[in-house]
């Protein structure tokens, strides 16, 4: 069972917002890449997992940023860890609609 949710917004430095846009696309694909549960959202994408595999893959992702032309990558990262086991449907099940207003 998943121990931890890890949300992660990077935010490359990039010279227009189609650069900026074009790094964290990288970034997401590495979670992608990943084949743990996660979720993309405007301002960040949350992912559930082990914990160990889960800051592996935002090191990835950084370093994936950085592949893709940034000479700098800020992240924020937050952690929501229960070794008896977290998941996402838990926070966001009763919110989760189908509508994409």
């Amino acid at each position: 069972m998943a121990n931890a949710n890890v949300s992660l917004q990077i935010l490359p430095q990039g010279a227009s917002d189609e650069e900026v846009y074009a790094r964290v696309d990288e970034a997401i694909r590495v979670v992608q890449a990943s084949g743990v549960k996660y979720r993309v959202g405007p301002m960040e994408t949350t992912m559930e997992g082990d914990y160990d595999q889960l800051m592996a893959i935002v090191k990835k992702a950084q370093e994936a940023a950085v592949k893709a032309g940034s000479s700098r990558v800020l992240s924020i990262i937050k952690v929501d860890y229960k070794p008896s086991g977290v998941t996402m449907q838990e926070k966001t099940g009763p919110y989760d609609t189908d509508d994409s207003r």
